[in-house]
């Protein structure tokens, strides 16, 4: 399976197969990021990311193609990122995936990308439905039970913010560098979490959604009452944005973990599975670490690369159904 993923500011391609003992392995997994290209506008700009999408797409294809070993006449189905994302990127990966299947009269399967990030720790650890999942990343908050493959409810989102735009949010504002959750880690790790006294968002509320535009607000306020900012001053803030969001994460993660025993079998372990870019960062992890220990469950992250888009997930989203006869 090829699978293609142009939704934001990555080009990917990647190559899934399903080994004779039933696991899939990732034979080629190709990203090319445009960060640099975006740099300059502390965010992403969608028409030069369309244009990226354009020059790098088939250069992608063909490099993971020779990693994996194997000739474009060997592909069993393409499967591409149709959506949520940026359109002109979804187009390029659409058109692209469309255009190999028609010319090798294969299938062609278009894949959501969240659905893409709900798969990637089935992929990645094997691990049985149903669990639960949830998504940080820079468009998505969110706490989702997968039943199984199709099967998808959400129990919470965002009513404001996506964390991970919270964090880029903030990083702008406190002048670091785009990406900038990345930007806002390294300097939250020379800062005292302690010298600003900021919100924890929804802790305690009973529903299960985010929010995270009072947050960044604090932040802002903040910000402005201790101006000028020295570096100590933006490591200090930084620090304390990213344990006010930790904790706000711990708290939802909590309640969702404690509703999900109501769901599951008796003597079942609950499992809580986390994608997107944000759970690379290390105070969240430890956060949902600490959360998973408290109800006893496990804690599935992926390897930071499979967190972030991608196209392994892409490629092993549209393994899966068609292999389930789920092929539009």
């Amino acid at each position: 399976m090829l699978g293609l993923e142009s939704s934001c500011d990555e080009t990917a391609a990647s190559i899934v197969a399903r080994g004779a003992d039933g696991t899939a392995r990732i034979l080629s997994n190709i990203v090319y990021s445009q960060v640099e290209d975006h740099a300059a506008y502390g965010g992403v700009v969608p028409e030069i990311a369309a244009r990226a999408h354009v020059e790098a797409m088939d250069g992608i294809v063909r490099a993971a193609l020779a990693e994996a070993a194997i000739r474009i006449d060997a592909l069993d189905a393409v499967a591409a990122t149709t959506g949520p994302g940026l359109v002109g990127g979804l187009i390029v990966g659409a058109m692209t995936g469309r255009a190999i299947a028609a010319a090798r009269d294969i299938p062609f399967l278009g894949i959501n990308h969240l659905e893409g990030h709900a798969l990637t720790p089935r992929l990645t650890d094997g691990i049985a439905y149903p669990y639960l999942l949830l998504l940080v990343s820079g468009g998505h908050s969110q706490i989702i039970l997968v039943r199984g493959l199709g099967q998808y409810e959400r129990w919470g989102t965002t009513i404001d913010d996506a964390l991970g735009e919270a964090f880029d949010k903030t990083a702008k504002l406190l002048g670091l560098p785009h990406p900038g959750g990345p930007s806002v880690e390294r300097m939250a790790s020379a800062g005292n979490a302690a010298r600003f006294r900021l919100p924890r968002p929804m802790k305690g509320d009973p529903r299960l959604d985010f929010s995270f535009s009072g947050l960044k607000t604090a932040v802002r306020l903040a910000a402005e009452a201790a101006s000028p900012l020295s570096d100590n001053d933006v490591a200090d803030l930084s620090a304390a944005f990213q344990a006010a969001a930790a904790d706000s994460l711990g708290d939802r993660v909590d309640r969702a973990l404690a509703r999900l025993r109501t769901v599951l079998p008796a003597g079942t372990q609950a499992v809580l599975a986390v994608a997107g870019g944000v759970a690379a960062n290390q105070a969240i992890r430890a956060a949902l670490t600490a959360a998973t220990a408290r109800h006893g469950a496990q804690l599935v992250a992926p390897p930071a690369a499979l967190c972030t888009d991608n196209a392994a997930m892409i490629a092993y989203a549209g393994l899966e159904r068609l292999e389930a006869g789920l092929i539009p």
